[in-house]
């Protein structure tokens, strides 16, 4: 077990973090007063004085705080803690939803030091249970309950805010009714075959979701880029998963032929391709449910078998 080293915060964006005795955590929200708080994934980032001494190492003058981190942690390993697993923080409670992040512009630290340990080791959570956090409170961490999943969905309209994403939000219900969930993560992007690549990479190779879940451009179009995508990266196919899927489609709509939609395995992670209408998707991701939860069992090592 740990405890609460620091905490930081900065009633804006841009400036450098205060370190302040005591703070209060919001559900949906993060800590009350920082301007990095929000109902997102992110809400309150950690990192732990140990990365923090790896810098000062460097020769670099740096505290708790200077990172933009919310919450400086001692005698706890974060970048080990998987996404999806609970922090207990004093009397409250955060759900793990991030490891690292991507470092767009080199900040100072990295220009002065050649190094930057907050992309790499920092992790951010979203709060489950609020309440009032203080300096020296304990921390200590319970592994998740249920599986890691993140939804892709794939819209040049949605992503501009042309419309609401209607699908992801319908995938997540299925899957709450259908299995026990730790943490749900949605990202809404444009069709990019790249940029999907990158993002698919991070899910399953730094996140390492249990279960990773695209939603629309499966078809024909010329935007039409998730099963490339999603062929590029897997380390492994699973027809079964496709073949099913479309072979239950076909029975509603002569069009559900016309789908590309790729299944398969990177790492530890299963990744399905759904198409993106929200009735679609749910039917299909309704057809293999039952197959999900023993899927990502045996990737992890379970020695039942199949037929059991």
């Amino acid at each position: 077990m740990g405890n609460i080293q620091a905490i930081s915060t900065s009633d804006r964006k841009g400036i450098q973090k205060t370190n302040v005795n005591s703070a209060e955590l919001r559900v949906e929200h993060g800590i009350v007063g920082d301007a990095h708080a929000g109902n997102w994934h992110r809400q309150v980032s950690l990192l732990a004085q140990e990365s923090i001494d790896k810098i000062v190492a460097k020769g670099l003058d740096v505290k708790s705080g200077d990172f933009a981190e919310n919450i400086t942690t001692l005698g706890v390993e974060l970048p080990t803690v998987p996404v999806g697993s609970r922090l207990l923080l004093g009397g409250t409670e955060l759900i793990v939803s991030q490891i690292g992040k991507v470092c767009h512009h080199r900040c100072a630290i990295y220009n002065k030091a050649g190094d930057c340990v907050m992309p790499r080791e920092g992790i951010f959570g979203v709060v489950v249970k609020p309440g009032e956090i203080k300096v020296g409170d304990s921390v200590s961490i319970e592994p998740k309950e249920g599986f890691s999943v993140g939804i892709i969905t794939l819209s040049d309209r949605a992503s501009l805010g042309v419309y609401e994403d209607k699908t992801a939000p319908e995938i997540e219900r299925v899957l709450n009714e259908s299995m026990k969930c730790s943490f749900i993560r949605k990202e809404l992007l444009p069709d990019e075959q790249k940029r999907l690549e990158m993002t698919l990479i991070d899910f399953a190779d730094i996140q390492k979701f249990d279960l990773i879940i695209t939603n629309g451009s499966t078809g024909v179009s010329p935007r039409d880029i998730a099963p490339d995508a999603i062929l590029n990266i897997i380390n492994r196919r699973l027809e079964g998963f496709e073949e099913h899927m479309r072979a239950e489609s076909v029975k509603k709509t002569i069009h559900a032929i016309i789908s590309r939609a790729v299944c398969g395995i990177r790492g530890g992670s299963l990744i399905i391709s759904l198409p993106g209408s929200p009735k679609a998707a749910v039917e299909n991701l309704q057809s293999i449910i039952e197959a999900i939860p023993h899927t990502i069992d045996k990737l992890h090592g379970d020695p039942s078998e199949c037929g059991r």
